[in-house]
């Protein structure tokens, strides 16, 4: 951690809690793809620090609102209380801190139910409009969360369209490309066929963002916003790492529509352009393959 991070990450903690607080240790984690994680003990307890000097000023914010509103749902789901956020300014890291969570993958059958259940709990907590408070960020890229009551409009310009025009600017894309993607959001009536409600997502929902901990399953790093559930479990099949129970106990609690398969790679289409965007790579290739197929 740099040496300036430090007084601040102290003087912020020490405002949060109304004492002094010095810091005794720093243990770097491992796993992030994007910012620096490390768990940070002090006087008062350990947590979990994570920042950034090349990021969206207001990324750590915006994740900090979707913690809070995983937070909020009061789900089977541990969700780390945030602690402070700050943003990215000249010369200065941006930093979130979190209650740090024990990692405790013991009785593991155990948790992967209480995952099942509690992502069924997340999904039933719902909004009259797709979208969230903020724009907030998946990874590093924008997403633009302007209340929409269409969803199908909102996927399509929303979520596609928009990584369209950012891979145009940031990696380019041919005119023919664009074309496809033109051409599939014309046909998302059809493609998706059916009237989801708004439900409250996790939004980055792969492996790497949830943890069996000591209290049960728990819920991090968020892009969150009220989207068509199925989003949320298209990425969950994207990369695996999810068990067999997660999803029978997700299936019992909140039963999917016989026809939802039919929609997870036109939901996971989504994630393969942002990972074009972010990594650059086949993803493009494989965006392009899958926007083709539901033509």
């Amino acid at each position: 951690m740099p040496d300036s991070l430090h007084s601040i990450v102290e003087r912020e903690l020490s405002k949060h809690f109304s004492k002094e607080v010095e810091i005794s240790a720093t243990i770097p984690i491992g796993g992030g793809c994007i910012n620096h994680g490390m768990k940070v003990n002090t006087n008062v307890g350990s947590f979990f620090l994570k920042y950034n000097d090349n990021v969206p000023n207001d990324l750590f914010e915006r994740e900090a609102e979707g913690l809070t509103a995983l937070r909020e749902a009061s789900t089977e789901l541990i969700v780390p209380q945030v602690i402070v956020a700050t943003q990215v300014s000249q010369n200065q890291s941006g930093m979130i801190v979190l209650e740090f969570l024990e990692v405790n993958r013991e009785n593991q059958h155990h948790q992967d139910e209480k995952l099942g259940i509690g992502l069924a709990q997340l999904h039933q907590v719902t909004h009259a409009q797709f979208g969230f408070i903020h724009d907030n960020y998946c990874g590093k890229t924008s997403q633009d969360n302007m209340w929409n009551e269409n969803w199908i409009e909102f996927y399509g310009q929303q979520r596609i369209w928009h990584l369209v025009k950012l891979i145009e600017q940031q990696r380019g894309m041919s005119n023919s490309e664009q074309t496809v993607y033109a051409d599939l959001i014309e046909v998302l009536p059809q493609r998706i066929g059916h009237h989801p409600k708004a439900s409250l997502t996790h939004g980055d929902l792969w492996s790497g963002n949830y943890l069996y901990t000591s209290n049960g399953p728990a819920l991090i790093d968020p892009a969150s916003y009220y989207a068509d559930r199925e989003c949320d479990l298209a990425l969950m099949q994207m990369f695996g790492g999810f068990s067999q129970t997660v999803w029978e106990e997700y299936q019992e609690a909140l039963p999917l529509p016989p026809e939802w398969q039919e929609r997870v790679s036109l939901y996971q289409l989504y994630h393969y352009l942002n990972h074009y965007l972010l990594f650059g790579g086949s993803y493009g290739i494989q965006s392009l393959e899958i926007a083709k197929k539901y033509l």
